[in-house]
């Protein structure tokens, strides 16, 4: 979970003084790390440790030092200082997560890996790239685009984040209900290994023989090994799209219809859902076309489909009738919403109203700021067909702790991102958006759901793994955490319950040793 401080959605830090973790190392280790990484990328004053002291949660931590090194070499040499003086380490990429991931909460070394941002080949005959790990995931997108390529996963920080930060976390997007998430397009990783800093190569063009570490490593937070080289697959620009905007009276008419799409066996590239606050806010701040009255809205988004379709349908328009007499699934889409109650579908073929309506969607999470001073957002999932009964059971834990909850959400995937408003200024209120937000992941796990579905478990979920993990799953995992990294110097304190803090705070239970 995260929760947010907004001043017109920006996200405001607590004073420096209030952080959490270590003081600056002692000058025997700062003067190692400044002669493997240069002078001035060993920093370890109070001003860059407090400005690297959190990511895109509000969960913070002060690191010794924050070090940035150049090359992958400097990268191995600060891991082996690193576990030969037993100083926790925590990699980063742009700190736009939202678990608390890339915090060092238990101080050490802050190691930032955004200067090693080289894009070192692009195959278009292989339909790939090989980049390091401080890339920009919108840059590798620009820079595959003169051969007709993308790269599929886009979460809403695809702007900021970073191809190393998306392996880490698994990251999703509004566009991987067809293709995919993060560990779909990761074809192989270079990687350094604890205590050596030794190199290993996983994956590649062909599958490999033996255990699917690759597939272990994307998504385990940055707390097995240090991701220095990825390649990954790219695909091609379908070459017509159309985006559709499905305009609903009620949130539980739009969330049927989603349901009702993927029944019918159609998967579109894209099945987001946002209600009627959410939209309300992006509307009042960018103008892309979405209702003021709206109770919830659709983006659809379809590839493959005719350009005759752009257009806005009303609620009592039929489909247009197919020239070969068999509908095509965009066809099918439309009759559904209408048949689910949409007043409108607003049908988008041209790129720039494409990409002004995705703008609106990426944008609802700092457009709450126009709505109150604070958040609490998080990223549980539940089975398609349970969307309505999610949304129902958000609307009474809203209603029965008094704050309002902004939704939007992945549909088509299950992944909800419920936004608890609340002013931190009035007595009371954050606690009871803190009780609401747990009460809203607890809904989703009793639905038959999981806890997070792109944001990572990180600090801010820990606490309630073991409402999904046995302690035999527990203990398994450990020891998988233990095998890679047996000193636990790599990204401490993420993913398992604290000890202590499990049983005294949230009645959990601390991970078995083996």
């Amino acid at each position: 979970m995260t929760l947010g401080v907004t001043t017109g959605g920006v996200a405001v830090r607590g004073a420096p003084a209030d952080l959490p973790g270590a003081g600056a190392l002692d000058s025997d280790a700062l003067a190692e790390l400044r002669r493997i990484v240069g002078e001035g990328n060993a920093l370890s004053d109070d001003a860059t440790r407090a400005s690297y002291a959190g990511d895109g949660s509000l969960e913070e931590g002060r690191a010794g030092v924050v070090v940035l090194p150049k090359r992958v070499e400097e990268v191995a040499e600060v891991m082996r200082l690193a576990y030969r003086r037993g100083i926790p380490l925590t990699p980063r990429g742009a700190g736009t997560g939202l678990s608390g991931g890339a915090v060092a909460r238990e101080g050490g070394i802050l190691l930032t890996l955004t200067r090693l941002n080289r894009i070192k080949r692009i195959d278009p005959h292989n339909r790939l790239a090989v980049v390091e790990p401080g890339v920009v995931n919108a840059e590798l997108t620009r820079a595959a685009a003169p051969h007709g390529l993308y790269y599929a996963p886009d979460p809403s920080s695809q702007p900021a984040c970073t191809i190393g930060g998306n392996v880490a976390e698994n990251s999703g997007g509004a566009h991987c209900l067809a293709h995919g998430v993060t560990t779909n397009h990761i074809l192989g990783l270079e990687a350094l290994v604890a205590p050596d800093a030794r190199t290993v190569r996983l994956g590649g063009l062909a599958d490999r023989p033996g255990y699917d570490l690759l597939g272990l490593l994307v998504g385990s937070e940055g707390t097995l090994a240090i991701v220095t080289e990825v390649t990954v697959r790219l695909m091609t620009r379908a070459e017509s799209i159309a985006t559709l905007l499905a305009v609903f009276d009620t949130a539980r008419a739009a969330s049927e219809t989603v349901s009702a799409i993927i029944a019918a066996g159609i998967v579109p590239v894209a099945l987001e859902m946002m209600d009627g606050m959410s939209a309300r806010a992006v509307e009042q701040g960018l103008h892309v076309g979405f209702p003021m009255d709206a109770g919830a809205v659709l983006l659809i988004e379809m590839e493959g489909v005719r350009e005759s379709f752009g257009h806005t349908l009303a609620r009592t328009d039929p489909a247009p009738a197919p020239a070969d007499g068999v509908p095509s699934e965009l066809e099918l889409v439309l009759d559904l919403c209408h048949a689910h109650g949409a007043r409108s579908v607003r049908a988008a073929t041209a790129a720039q109203e494409r990409e002004t309506l995705w703008r609106g969607r990426k944008a609802a999470r700092g457009a709450l700021g126009r709505l109150a001073p604070n958040y609490y957002v998080h990223d549980g999932v539940v089975p398609r067909s349970r969307i309505p009964e999610v949304i129902d059971r958000i609307d009474a834990i809203s209603a029965a702790h008094g704050l309002p909850v902004a939704t939007y959400l992945h549909a088509g995937d299950g992944n909800l991102h419920p936004n608890v408003l609340f002013d931190a200024r009035r007595p009371g209120e954050g606690q009871r958006a803190q009780a609401a937000g747990e009460a809203i992941l607890r809904a989703c796990v009793e639905l038959g759901g999981v806890l997070s579905g792109e944001h990572g478990i990180g600090l801010e979920k820990r606490a309630y793994l073991p409402w999904q993990l046995s302690e035999a799953d527990l203990r398994a995992q450990g020891q998988a955490k233990r095998a890679w990294d047996p000193q636990g110097r790599l990204n401490p304190g993420k993913i398992f319950p604290a000890p202590g803090f499990c049983g005294e705070v949230r009645g959990a239970s601390r991970l078995p040793q083996p």
